[in-house]
């Protein structure tokens, strides 16, 4: 049995405010803690369930965020940005289950710290409406064969996947009181659900299914500004479609998410060039 984390940091418990997730921030070191933590906790409940392997992929930001002299040890880790596969990078044909953990609400509705990949995208849509990275990451597992056992998060993205991935277990370790604010579970009876839930889906791993791909993926994302959705627009098999968004349509997910990674850049360097000059 081989398992697939993929984890975040916006949706760790004892996690809320733009200080913690943000590298230099006062509160980001104690959020590198609570991340791994929660990492720890998942790897215990997936050896729990009998799992032969665990590899897990740091999702946030400059992906390099866990602590790894505090990771159990029987894990690997994949780190570094930036990748092919994003969130996903590493999961293949041979991990039995995924398992989302951190994860948090999509761009343009409420939600703890809710985005979608980029802080600067206003919002992402795929075939027509606002979708989560947790949607988007299920399809690329999708596309090597892998199911999605567990997601964890605040409430908004927990009922959001009880919607679209009905069969995947869910943890919700915080209720979002606004973009920077949460009621949170302390972040030790947090990791003992997170423990329990992932033992749980590890343990099902064989009657799970991964979910269905569409025959096109059609995808818009709304840039932060014209110049970086003018910069978009040059990438091949994307159109300019409005003063800030971008469209394409791809047959794998994988097409999709090299899309979104290379808007992410351009979007975030816009934006600094943006805030340089306007300083000066």
């Amino acid at each position: 049995m081989q398992v697939y984390i993929s984890i975040d940091m916006e949706g760790v418990a004892g996690i809320a405010t733009f200080d913690q997730v943000a590298r230099g921030g006062h509160g980001y070191r104690a959020a590198m803690k609570l991340m791994t933590g929660e990492a720890n906790a998942a790897i215990a409940g997936a050896f729990d369930a009998g799992a032969d392997s665990v590899v897990v992929n740091d999702s946030h930001g400059t992906m390099d965020n866990l602590l790894h002299e505090e990771l159990d040890p029987r894990a690997r880790v994949v780190f570094g940005s930036p990748k092919l596969d994003c969130m996903a990078e590493g999961i293949s044909e041979d991990h039995d289950v995924a398992l989302f953990l951190g994860y948090h609400a999509a761009a343009g509705g409420p939600g703890v710290l809710a985005h979608t990949y980029s802080s600067h995208f206003t919002q992402i849509r795929l075939n027509g409406r606002p979708v989560s990275e947790a949607e988007v990451n299920a399809l690329q597992a999708a596309a090597v064969g892998v199911p999605v056992g567990l997601v964890t998060g605040d409430d908004i993205i927990c009922a959001a996947v009880r919607e679209r991935l009905p069969k995947v277990h869910t943890v919700e370790v915080k209720t979002a009181h606004g973009v920077y604010a949460a009621d949170s579970l302390s972040p030790t009876v947090a990791r003992e659900r997170i423990r329990t839930a992932a033992a749980e889906a590890v343990a099902s791993a064989g009657s799970l299914l991964p979910v269905d791909l569409p025959d096109e993926l059609h995808l818009e994302i709304d840039m932060p500004n014209a110049a970086a959705a003018e910069l978009g627009g040059l990438i091949p098999t994307v159109t300019h479609t409005t003063d800030r968004t971008l469209t394409g349509h791809f047959s794998t997910p994988r097409e999709l998410l090299g899309v979104i990674v290379v808007a992410a850049e351009l979007a975030a360097g816009t934006t600094r060039t943006r805030a340089n000059l306007i300083s000066r």
